[in-house]
C-alpha cells in the first residue's frame, strides 16, 4: 500500500486536508481556498439614498450632492417659514400665563362727536360719561407714546354701566378694529360685542402696536334724538 502523500500547506477551510501553496481549489473536495473577502458592512447613513450605493469614481457624487444641497434648503427654507408661527405661539402661551397692567393713549382723535361727548371720555375711567357719535361708520383713533404688546381690549358699551341708564341711548353691536404697529403693519378685526351693560373683554395678542382705531358700526335702538354711545375703552399690555 502506497503511503498516503506529505504535503505542507494551509489546511482547507472545509475539510481540513492539507493544500500545497498555490492552489486555488482543495484536492480532496474542492473548495475554493482563497475565497475573496466580503465586503465590510456600509454604515447606516450609507444605507439611506442616495447614498446606498458605493461610489465608483465619481459616479453619481454630482446627483447626490445636488440633493444634499436640495435638502438642506428646503430645511432652512422650513425654519424661516415656522419661525413667525412659533414665535406666535410663544408669545401667545406667555399672554396666556402673564399678568396684564392697563395702558393709557396719549393722543385720541374722534372723526365725530356730539357736543358735550368727546370721544376723550372713553378713557377718563367713569362709567356715567360717553362718547356719543352721531351715526354708525364714526371712528376714534387712540395713539400711544412707545410700542407695546396689546394683549386684550376691554370695551364699556352704551351710555353707562349702570343697566337703568344703559338703553337711553343707541349703541354699536360691532367695531372694526384696526391696529397700527411701530413699523407700520396694519391689522383688522371685527369686534362683535353684546348688547349688554358692562366690560367686555376682546383678546388681541398684537406686538409693537402704536396706534388703535375703533368705527362703530351695526347700530341698535338708534332714532331720532339718540347718539350712539361708548362709555369706556381699556387697553391692556403684558407686565
Amino acid at each position: 500500500m502506497d503511503a498516503p502523500d506529505e504535503v505542507a500547506g494551509a489546511p482547507c477551510p472545509s475539510c481540513g486536508t492539507p493544500n500545497p501553496p498555490g492552489r486555488r481549489f482543495c484536492r480532496r473536495c474542492a473548495t475554493a481556498l482563497n475565497p475573496a473577502a466580503k465586503p465590510e458592512p456600509l454604515p447606516w447613513w450609507r444605507t439611506v439614498w442616495p447614498f446606498r450605493r458605493r461610489v465608483r469614481a465619481s459616479s453619481g457624487r454630482a446627483v447626490r450632492l445636488l440633493v444634499i444641497l436640495a435638502v438642506v434648503v428646503a430645511l432652512c427654507a422650513g425654519a424661516v417659514l415656522l419661525l413667525p408661527a412659533g414665535r406666535a405661539l410663544f408669545e401667545d402661551t406667555r399672554d396666556k400665563l402673564g399678568k396684564f397692567k392697563p395702558v393709557t393713549p396719549v393722543g385720541i382723535r374722534a372723526s365725530a362727536e356730539t357736543p358735550g361727548h368727546p370721544a376723550k371720555n372713553t378713557t377718563d375711567a367713569v362709567s356715567n360719561s360717553y362718547w356719543g357719535a352721531p351715526a354708525p361708520g364714526a371712528s376714534v383713533t387712540y395713539t400711544f407714546g412707545k410700542p407695546f404688546r396689546l394683549v386684550d381690549i376691554v370695551i364699556t358699551n352704551g351710555p353707562s354701566r349702570n343697566p337703568e341708564k344703559y338703553h337711553s341711548q343707541a349703541r354699536a353691536l360691532e367695531m372694526d378694529l384696526e391696529v397700527w404697529t411701530s413699523d407700520g403693519e396694519r391689522q383688522t378685526k371685527r369686534l362683535t360685542l353684546n348688547d349688554k351693560p358692562g366690560d367686555q373683554p376682546n383678546p388681541t395678542g398684537i406686538s409693537d402696536v402704536k396706534s388703535v382705531r375703533l368705527t362703530l358700526r351695526s347700530p341698535v335702538g338708534l332714532t331720532s334724538g339718540r347718539q350712539l354711545a361708548l362709555a369706556e375703552v381699556e387697553f391692556f399690555q403684558r407686565s
